[in-house]
């Protein structure tokens, strides 16, 4: 992750939500989304509860993106993680930061594990511009 833009978002890593500007997958324009992230100590992540969001089928296709976060804008590259371990670790940080959000998340994992209603969770590991 590039330094300078890691030290402007470390500064507002504690707020809830970021803007994600994201190009579509068609046409190229952009488009925007008011979506979590966790800020680690290396690494920025985005997750969303439906993988089958636009802009989640947007970023597969096109990964270029751009994150404003309290006042600070960064570009970015977005990688969608399909290893099992690397999603966990993704989540597993989405929920400590919301963790007022825990019972929710932790009923719609019961579900999932129940086979009442299907995992569409995804996450992204965002790799900063230079």
């Amino acid at each position: 992750m590039e330094p300078n833009a890691l030290t402007r978002l470390r500064r507002v890593a504690g707020k809830q939500t970021t803007t994600l500007t994201h190009y579509g997958r068609k046409t190229g324009k952009p488009h925007e989304v008011t979506i979590w992230f966790v800020l680690g100590d290396d690494n920025l992540y985005i997750g969303t509860a439906n993988v089958n969001r636009q802009w989640v089928r947007n970023l597969q296709k096109t990964p270029k993106i751009a994150l404003s976060i309290g006042g600070e804008t960064v570009d970015g590259t977005a990688r969608f993680l399909t290893d099992l371990a690397e999603h966990e670790r993704a989540m597993a940080a989405i929920r400590r930061k919301y963790w007022m959000f825990g019972p929710v998340i932790a009923l719609g994992r019961v579900l999932s594990a129940m086979g009442v209603m299907r995992d569409n969770t995804g996450s992204f590991e965002v790799t900063l511009a230079a």
